[in-house]
């Protein structure tokens, strides 16, 4: 019974010990031969008609001190990356425009933003013009007056029941 908890006193200790890494580059670093040999053994019709295919000289620079190889990795990782990106911003663009509800459920609810929008204009309307004339008999001494100020309309008195 003492030797088992022992053992699993002594196991349990490996959890607290950094693991050990490698001091190696990333697994996509590659030298610029390896990425020409790459390109030009690709059997596809586009592969063979272009071959390797680097306008901007991207392969030939050296990006943060990281040398030709870290560069050529950090490329691919990048290109991974938006890859990846890009397939998430095409689902969600897929998400976006598939018809979930019924036509006349959209119409309802479209009608109904459409008078929630109306209504918040007319109030603010309202508000506006009490702060302005005293038009609006139910607002009669709520607002105060509007000073002319676009950006302190109120004198910098924030509270309507002031």
């Amino acid at each position: 019974m003492k030797s088992a908890i022992l053992a699993l006193a002594i196991s349990g200790a490996s959890a607290y010990v950094a693991p050990q890494t490698k001091v190696s580059g990333s697994a996509l670093a590659a030298s610029k031969e390896e990425v020409v040999a790459l390109a030009e053994a690709n059997p596809d019709f586009l592969g063979q008609a272009i071959g390797f295919w680097d306008p901007l000289g991207a392969l030939d620079t050296n990006f943060w001190g990281l040398g030709n190889e870290g560069t050529i990795g950090y490329l691919r990782h990048a290109e991974i990356k938006h890859g990846r990106v890009a397939m998430a911003a095409f689902l969600g663009y897929l998400a976006g425009s598939t018809e979930l509800d019924s036509p006349e459920k959209k119409a309802r609810g479209r009608l109904a933003e459409i008078n929630n929008g109306r209504l918040a204009m007319l109030g603010i309307f309202s508000i506006l013009s009490e702060a302005g004339a005293g038009s609006v008999p139910a607002l009669q001494g709520l607002i105060p007056a509007y000073d002319g100020n676009v950006m302190i309309p109120f004198s910098g008195d924030f509270s309507i029941f002031s």
